[in-house]
């Protein structure tokens, strides 16, 4: 009975043994796509507070042409630019004949939703997070489905005319609007 204790303590030894240290894959193609500065696009929704001016504080959702709608001045420019460029847009425009010195403040509300596509679990729509990773996408999707390839992703960011394959050895980040899509593996 003793020689059957030391037998499957060393099966289970040599089974963690095979665990421990394991190094990720060189990855293969193209490199993970850097994580931008945020910049707004249509669908993210922002909250802009002008201190001192109630009736000029509120939320904002970027319209399909870029623009939010704001008090006095009307529409403002928003798409491509990062929330502190929008503050100092609509400061601009209310010192021109509204507001001596404004102060504002542009905060985002809510981002666009990232799309999870393909041999996952759950794919569908799913709120972007900070900090969301292309692990943390598989996760949110219930994981891979037992055909998915998990040796690659392929990925579409916002205003991209295509989507690019990318090997998935290392975590990147997920961009707010972006599509992912997980493929089949073949045999």
């Amino acid at each position: 009975m003793k020689w059957h204790m030391q037998i499957a303590l060393a099966g289970a030894l040599a089974l963690l043994g095979g665990c421990a240290g394991q190094t990720p894959l060189a990855g293969r193609g193209d490199a993970p796509p850097p994580a931008a500065a945020f910049t707004l696009s249509p669908g993210d929704k922002v909250k802009v507070a002008t201190y001192g001016e109630v009736s000029l504080t509120g939320d904002f959702e970027v319209s399909p042409g870029g623009t939010i709608a704001f008090p006095l001045i009307g529409e403002v420019k928003a798409a491509g630019m990062q929330p502190d460029q929008l503050s100092k847009a609509i400061e601009t425009q209310l010192r021109e004949g509204y507001l001596l010195e404004p102060k504002v403040s542009v905060q985002v509300a809510s981002f666009r939703p990232v799309y999870i596509l393909g041999e996952v679990n759950k794919p569908g729509e799913y709120p972007y997070t900070q900090g969301l990773t292309i692990r943390g996408a598989v996760a949110k999707a219930d994981g891979f489905t037992y055909r998915a390839n998990e040796k690659r992703v392929f990925l579409k960011r916002t205003g991209e005319p295509g989507e690019r394959a990318y090997p998935l050895t290392a975590d990147f980040a997920v961009l707010p609007g972006d599509t992912i899509r997980f493929g089949e593996r073949y045999f």
